[in-house]
């Protein structure tokens, strides 16, 4: 796919019709619960053979971001991999992985690679209390050990004292259009603990916005059907979306 988006001369277009290229180019792929989790010390995981929401957007992102640099080696997508998934670019234990997906965009962020944009697009504040990880220690092996469960109470404290913000499901017909294709679309949940349940690609069809995802529901990655309205309004726990833009 590298090569052949450098034989055409790719490196030109938008990263962001690049993430949705990439992400097109995966659909039917399987989704996979928990992709990352593993016993043992924190890896880099590569898979690019099944998904789960979060690892289907950070391999578009990372893919894309290749093709722009007109990058086609293993080494160069393993150390831009590793990057955008974890704390200041540096894999260092399980606490240093981005968990939180609203971490994932401010961390990018401050790396240049994703813009978070939500607010400029109307996005209302709020806060929340991150306790989802350390209330289910038992399911995540690596936290078993007292140092990384320290770590990780720390990085949840550090989340739940920002201002967040967010585009309310109701609002989005009336500001859609300023929504590109290729920009990340994280699902607000008020689901306790946590603040995004689902993650994705902004796509612009004829009838509006759609999601490009790793979907559980389907066990594949898809473009939905319906649009994004659509699939917010059908679940009261999906209160909106927070949005990202990556950097060109």
């Amino acid at each position: 796919m590298l090569e052949k988006a450098r034989e055409r001369g790719d490196t030109a277009r938008s990263v962001g019709n690049l993430i949705v290229e990439v992400g097109l180019h995966f659909l039917g792929a399987p989704y996979e619960a928990g992709t990352l989790e593993q016993k043992g010390p924190e890896r880099l995981v590569v898979n690019l053979r099944a998904f789960d929401c979060v690892t289907f957007v950070e391999n578009a992102v990372v893919l894309a971001g290749m093709i722009r640099a007109g990058k086609t080696a293993f080494g160069d997508y393993a150390v831009a991999l590793e990057r955008i998934r974890y704390r200041g670019g540096r894999r260092d234990g399980y606490p240093s992985r981005l968990h939180y997906f609203t971490d994932w965009l401010r961390d990018n962020g401050r790396k240049g690679v994703i813009r978070e944009i939500t607010r400029e697009l109307g996005g209302i504040p709020f806060r929340k209390a991150f306790h989802e990880l350390t209330d289910h220690r038992e399911e995540h092996p690596p936290l078993q050990a007292a140092a990384a469960f320290r770590r990780m109470r720390i990085v949840e404290a550090a989340c739940s004292r920002r201002t967040l913000h967010c585009v309310p499901k109701a609002d989005l017909p009336g500001m859609e259009k300023r929504i590109e294709n290729g920009d990340i679309i994280a699902i607000a949940t008020d689901a306790d603990g946590i603040d995004v349940s689902h993650t994705g690609i902004a796509v612009r069809g004829p009838r509006g916005l759609h999601l490009l995802h790793a979907s559980s529901a389907a066990g594949k990655v898809v473009l939905s059907d319906e649009t994004l309205y659509r699939y917010l309004i059908s679940r009261r726990a999906r209160t909106g979306i927070i949005v990202g833009r990556a950097m060109e």
